[in-house]
């Protein structure tokens, strides 16, 4: 399994009046790696217009542990944290660093959708191949099926 990171530096826009990080970049930064993650192996936005598939997100919550600022160098780190057998959905967890101090938590579900169809799909093989290269969490999960009612 591959560990993936994308380093950051917080900037003078990420910032609210009170001079420390707003809540909303903590999710720019987590997205922010992700793609980076996609787009190194090739998998970018311009792969999935071609194949005319993108990611969805059900859910994003964020735990605060430590105040950012300014000028502070980030590590922002990509790991699987449930997969379904299909591949049609997943889920994340982010750390955000400072060095080895974690100063927040991103966990999020989401799922891979068909463009055109406008469903959720079972993404292309190449996909399906990064994904399951991709680091682990310690609490990695099998995503159950939903029973259609």
């Amino acid at each position: 399994m591959k560990s993936f990171t994308q380093n950051i530096q917080v900037r003078w826009s990420d910032l609210d009046p009170n001079g420390h990080v707003r809540h909303s970049v903590y999710f720019d930064y987590g997205a922010q790696a992700r793609i980076a993650y996609l787009q190194k192996q090739g998998l970018g936005i311009d792969w999935m217009h071609r194949k005319g598939i993108g990611p969805v997100l059900f859910r994003e919550e964020a735990q605060f542990h430590r105040e950012l600022n300014a000028g502070d160098q980030l590590i922002i780190d990509v790991q699987l944290s449930g997969l379904s057998n299909d591949h049609r959905k997943w889920s994340m967890r982010h750390r955000i660093l400072r060095g080895e101090e974690i100063c927040a938590t991103l966990n999020l579900d989401g799922a891979w959708l068909d463009l055109k169809s406008r469903r959720i799909a079972p993404p292309p093989n190449e996909l399906v191949e990064r994904f399951e290269d991709l680091q682990q969490t310690e609490d990695f999960q099998i995503i159950a099926a939903q029973k259609k009612t």
